[in-house]
C-alpha cells in the first residue's frame, strides 16, 4: 500500500517535471531551418518512468505532458505531431528496453530517432507529399544526438534518484 503512494507521487513528480522541461524547451531557440527539431528534454522524465516502471506509466506521463504543454503553449497540430512521435517512440523504446535489454543510452537514442520518424510520417500524411522524406537524414542525426544527450542525463538520474 505504501509503495502505491510512492509510485503515485513519483508519477506526479515526473509528469510535472516533463511539463516544465517541455515548456523550457519551447523557450530554447533551435534554428537550423528544419521545423520540429527539439532537444527532447521532456523525454528524460518519460524514459526514467519507462525504466523504473512499465510502458503504461510512461505512456501516461507522456500523454499528460503532451496535452498540458500542447494546450498551454502549442496548438492542436503540435499535440497531434507530438502524440504520433511519442507513440512510436514509446513502442520502440519499450521493445529496446524490455525485450532486447539495451542500455538506457541506446534506448534513448531509439526514442529520439523514432520520435522524429513518427512526426515525419504524420507530416507526410498531412501535407500529402512524400517530398518531406528529404528531411529524414537531418531528423535522424538530430534524433541520435538528442537521444544520446537525454540518455546520458537519464542514466545519471537513475543512479542518483532511488526510491
Amino acid at each position: 500500500m505504501k509503495t502505491d503512494y510512492y509510485k503515485l507521487a513519483y508519477l506526479g513528480l515526473f509528469t510535472a517535471l516533463a511539463c516544465i522541461l517541455g515548456y523550457v524547451e519551447g523557450l530554447i531557440p533551435i534554428s537550423i531551418g528544419i521545423p520540429g527539431i527539439k532537444l527532447g528534454l521532456a523525454n528524460l522524465a518519460v524514459l526514467y518512468i519507462l525504466i523504473r516502471y512499465t510502458w503504461r506509466e510512461a505512456a501516461l506521463v507522456s500523454v499528460i505532458r503532451i496535452l498540458v504543454v500542447g494546450f498551454l503553449f502549442g496548438s492542436a497540430a503540435t499535440i497531434i505531431y507530438s502524440l504520433a512521435g511519442a507513440a512510436l517512440s514509446l513502442a520502440l523504446m519499450t521493445l529496446a528496453h524490455r525485450k532486447l535489454d539495451f542500455s538506457v543510452i541506446f534506448v534513448s537514442i531509439v526514442g529520439g530517432v523514432s520520435h522524429n520518424i513518427g512526426q515525419l510520417l504524420i507530416a507526410i500524411y498531412v501535407a500529402q507529399t512524400a517530398a518531406l522524406i528529404y528531411y529524414a537524414p537531418v531528423l535522424l542525426i538530430a534524433g541520435i544526438i538528442t537521444g544520446l544527450l537525454v540518455g546520458i542525463v537519464t542514466q545519471e538520474t537513475l543512479k542518483r534518484v532511488r526510491f
